[in-house]
């Protein structure tokens, strides 16, 4: 299992002649199997903090580790196989591929590693069941509600078996009912494999199932908590 550990991480980028901080000296430790939640306001630089852990940015200063091993010290092909391995991703706006199914937008992760072919299409199928959506298989995207897209994107996150799953703002454009049911899903995924899940957020309800919740504000933590997940089972204890 691997541990994540963000060390006085900062991130600026150019805007013209200016720079623009977007993270100024973040630190946390994420450990194997937690669910956590990171919180703030648009701007507060959650979703680039979610991108610099999964390598798809580099930090201009600061140290992330994923699994105790340095990111900064991967080449492009290392960085390339962690991702591919080790890190899923969901979007907010689901990134689905318009021109493929159900099943071929789970599949397409492992089209990039070895064993594929019908392993990769049966692995694809099996995990589509694991979200609800086996009857969906053939159905391309524009045929899906909000909530199927974003469960397609989900088990497209899930299909490569990743020890970590970033999810940016995953319930953002879903109603109520329905963001409800994809956090189940996901901490449901968390409690039976043990997968790793960091959210950026600034939703109640992924907040309230949270195991810790840490709070950025203009790209800095100002504030780590206990979610009601975890005080609600140990004062169940």
């Amino acid at each position: 299992m691997s541990s994540v550990q963000v060390e006085d991480v900062t991130k600026e980028y150019e805007l013209g002649r200016t720079r623009v901080p977007a993270l100024r000296g973040v630190s946390l430790q994420v450990e194997p199997g937690e669910f956590i939640a990171v919180a703030g306001p648009s701007g507060s630089g959650k979703s680039t903090l979610l991108n610099l852990i999964g390598c798809l940015d580099h930090p201009s200063s600061g140290r992330i580790r994923i699994g105790g091993q340095d990111v900064a010290a991967l080449d492009d092909d290392a960085l390339s196989d962690l991702r591919a391995h080790t890190i899923g991703f969901i979007f907010q706006t689901f990134n689905l591929i318009p021109v493929l199914s159900a099943l071929e937008n789970v599949e397409f992760p492992l089209l990039f590693r070895r064993g594929g072919g019908r392993s990769g299409r049966a692995r694809a199928r099996g995990v589509l069941e694991q979200v609800g959506l086996a009857a969906f298989a053939d159905h391309r995207p524009d045929e899906l509600s909000g909530g199927q897209r974003q469960r397609v994107a989900v088990a497209r996150a899930l299909v490569t078996d990743p020890m970590i799953v970033l999810a940016d703002e995953p319930t953002a454009n879903l109603d109520s009912a329905t963001g409800e049911a994809i956090v189940s899903l996901m901490l449901e995924i968390n409690r039976r494999a043990g997968t790793t899940f960091i959210f950026s957020t600034h939703d109640p309800r992924v907040m309230t199932h949270a195991q810790r919740v840490i709070r950025l504000e203009d790209g800095q933590v100002v504030g780590q908590a206990q979610g009601l997940r975890m005080r609600d089972a140990e004062a169940g204890a």
